[in-house]
């Protein structure tokens, strides 16, 4: 899993540094037409629109009997079961390609939310880091910071949940790594802190595969030696016109509207 994740990722910050001369928004709206038009494309070639457009004729001839004999229940009550008929065979015709786009499109999601979800820490700002092992010992693994960013205080102990939390400050604007030393063995985590344009930004390194599908922003931790490794970063916004908009919701109007606005262009009945 770490090889596919490595090279969507090499993907993704390849296009988008295209466009690294403008507001992070400008990125996201060109991969999310992009995803529209590849849906498109799916949709096309994984259903058979001759079907798709007759059974969407029909739904719309029984929504208009409904319409025509209101007055009528027995006509009424036949249109209805025709009506729930038809948008059951519409359903059935277009579940095909939903299926074929969950998989790709979820993972895209998942690493899109590696460039869009978070922000740096800032500098002067505190931030959590937390290290999940299989057995607390009796001694707290020391973790090391790089240089700009201070460890504030002693470890914190969640005997139950295994966890040990440090409390970090960045100085200055820091790209760098974390180092923990468990049972002899070193273990790494990405930190990024200051005025750093948005960007790739890992919250959580993990160990195990099913994990890595949802945190795929560095390698899996090898050999068992922690559950997982946190930085709690603070929550990114984007910007539109002075409003503040959430990637996601701006993910799916922008490949959605794309969709609609160019299935005649491609031939496509949805």
């Amino acid at each position: 899993m770490d090889w596919l994740n490595a090279i969507i990722d090499a993907v993704l910050r390849t296009f988008l540094a295209l466009f690294s001369w403008a507001p992070p928004l400008v990125g996201l709206t060109a991969v999310s037409g992009l995803t529209g038009i590849a849906m498109l494309w799916v949709f096309r070639r994984t259903t058979n629109q001759n079907k798709v457009r007759a059974a969407r004729r029909r739904v719309v001839a029984y929504l208009l009997e409904l319409r025509v004999f209101s007055t009528q229940p027995a006509m009424v009550w036949r249109s209805q079961k025709s009506l729930l008929a038809a948008n059951g065979r519409y359903i059935l015709l277009v579940l095909r390609p939903a299926l074929w786009l969950a998989i790709p499109v979820g993972l895209l999601l998942v690493h899109l939310e590696l460039f869009y979800e978070r922000a740096p820490v800032a500098a002067g700002e505190e931030a959590i880091v937390t290290l999940a092992i299989p057995s607390l010992p009796a001694e707290i693994p020391p973790l090391r910071a790089p240089d700009g960013i201070a460890v504030e205080g002693p470890p914190v102990r969640l005997v139950d949940q295994r966890e040990v939390s440090w409390r970090i400050r960045p100085s200055r604007a820091v790209s760098g790594q974390l180092l923990f030393t468990i049972g002899g063995r070193k273990l790494t985590k990405t930190i990024t802190a200051g005025e750093i344009p948005a960007g790739f930004l890992s919250p959580r390194r993990v160990s195990t595969i099913w994990d890595s599908i949802f945190q795929p922003g560095e390698p899996r931790i090898p050999g068992g030696a922690a559950r997982w490794i946190e930085v709690r970063y603070p929550k990114a916004s984007l910007s539109l016109a002075g409003m503040k908009i959430n990637w996601l919701l701006w993910f799916l109007i922008v490949s959605m509207f794309t969709a609609l606005a160019l299935k005649k262009r491609f031939s496509v009945a949805l």
